[in-house]
C-alpha cells in the first residue's frame, strides 16, 4: 500500500471496546506501515488460532479501482485536516454477526474497532461527489479464503532501484503451496476474477450496512 500523496505518520490508541470478538488490542496487533494486507492476514490468523469458531463471519476486504486511485478519509498518515489519503490501494478487517458489523482498520484515526456505519460515513464517504476514477471498488474475501489463498514477496513495495519504499515486516514473506506472490490478483478490481467477489459501493454497503 503507497499512498499518493505525502503524507505524515500519526498514532492511534483507542481501545477494543463494545464488542465481545477476541481481537487483540491496536498497540497489541502485528503492524508494519504501509502492509496493510499482511496487517489484515495477521489478524485473520489470529483468528484462526484463537477463536475458529468466528471465522465464518470475518472477511478481508481490498479496496482498490482499476486506476489505482482511492480516497478514503480519517487516514492517520495524513497531513490534511480531514485524514484525507489517496491510496493504490488498501484493506481493512471486517466482522459481521447478527447483530452488529465492525471494521478493524489500524491505519485510520477512528476508533479500532470501528461501527461500519461511522466508518462508511466518515472514511469512505459518498461516491456521489468524487470524480468517477476516483469510485472505490471492494474485493471481498471471507477469513479462511485469504488465509489459505495469499501469498506477498513484497516486490510491489520497492523502488526502480530496488530499495524498499517502505521497511517491510521483520517475519518471513507470506506464501502459499500454489503461489509466492499473488498479491495483485487482490487487487484488481476486475468483477469475476480471482478470489472473493468485487463489489462497487453500493453493493458493498448492502452487504454490511
Amino acid at each position: 500500500m503507497e499512498p499518493r500523496e505525502k503524507a505524515d505518520e500519526g498514532e492511534n490508541v483507542s481501545s477494543n471496546q463494545g464488542t465481545d470478538f477476541n481481537i487483540p488490542l491496536i498497540q497489541d496487533c502485528v503492524y508494519t506501515s504501509c502492509f496493510c494486507e499482511e496487517n489484515v492476514w495477521k489478524l485473520c490468523e489470529h483468528v484462526q488460532q484463537n477463536c475458529p469458531e468466528h471465522q465464518k463471519n470475518c472477511f478481508c476486504v481490498f479496496i482498490s479501482n482499476l486506476e489505482k486511485k482511492i480516497p478514503l478519509w480519517c487516514q492517520k498518515s495524513s497531513s490534511e485536516e480531514d485524514g484525507l489519503v489517496i491510496w493504490d490501494y488498501h484493506v481493512i478487517f471486517v466482522y459481521k454477526s447478527k447483530d452488529k458489523c465492525i471494521v478493524y482498520d489500524m491505519d485510520t484515526s477512528l476508533p479500532f474497532p470501528c461501527d461500519i456505519e461511522e466508518y462508511l460515513s466518515k472514511a469512505i464517504r459518498s461516491d456521489a461527489h468524487i470524480k468517477k476514477e476516483f469510485h472505490r471498488f471492494f474485493r471481498v474475501i471471507p477469513s479462511e479464503e485469504f488465509i489459505r489463498t495469499f501469498a506477498s514477496d513484497r516486490s510491489h513495495m520497492l523502488n526502480k532501484e530496488g530499495k524498499w519504499i517502505k521497511e517491510p515486516p521483520n517475519y518471513p514473506c507470506i506464501q502459499t503451496k500454489e503461489s509466492t506472490n499473488n498479491i495483485q490478483d487482490f487487487i484488481n478490481m476486475c468483477p469475476g476474477t480471482a478470489y472473493g467477489t468485487v463489489m462497487d459501493l453500493s453493493d458493498f454497503t448492502k452487504k454490511f450496512h
